[in-house]
């Protein structure tokens, strides 16, 4: 899991976004998210400070999910970060 955790803050880094990332904490919120909803496409967004948010867009399978992407919104600039 070490190295998928990696992979998201490794893309969210390469996409310019300068802030905190914590890999691990995307996933396991993601997890929380998704507990219970129906096979298809999501976006959820999560607030991570008073201007920052992050927009994260899923498609959800009956075992497992993929996170297609993504964004990062700011008061100046949209980070995108595409994982397909």
């Amino acid at each position: 899991m070490e190295e998928f955790y990696q992979a998201i803050e490794e893309a969210i880094c390469t996409a310019g976004y300068e802030g905190p990332v914590d890999g691990e904490e995307i996933y396991n919120e993601i997890c929380d998210e998704i507990e219970d909803k129906e096979p298809g496409a999501y976006v959820f967004m999560s607030k991570k400070t008073d201007d920052t948010f992050f927009e994260y867009k899923i498609q959800i399978f009956q075992d497992q999910f993929n996170l297609s992407s993504i964004d990062i919104h700011t008061p100046h600039q949209v980070y995108h970060a595409d994982f397909d």
